[in-house]
């Protein structure tokens, strides 16, 4: 019996769609409501802000570990539309 190597998790820091950053940015500002330093200097005391601000420096980066998302292949392309 063999046992295949584990993938490793990549570590991303350019979100492949926004849902993944506003993810990313309510878990950041979530450590930050309990007690975390925030990684920037921010002109904001919200939570939600700071971890924008720090997303958009370049300071938060999150761990994929599924595979990479795949678009689904459309085989109809629209709805026919008949002129009586």
């Amino acid at each position: 019996m063999t046992m295949e190597p584990k993938a490793t998790p990549a570590i991303e820091t350019i979100f492949d769609s926004n849902y993944r950053k506003v993810m990313v940015a309510a878990r950041r500002a979530r450590q930050i409501q309990s007690g975390a330093s925030p990684l920037i200097p921010a002109p904001s005391n919200k939570a939600c802000r700071v971890a924008q601000d720090e997303i958009r420096a370049g300071k938060i980066a999150y761990v994929h570990t599924g595979p990479p998302p795949e678009k689904p292949m459309l085989e109809d392309t629209g709805i026919t539309i008949l002129a009586v």
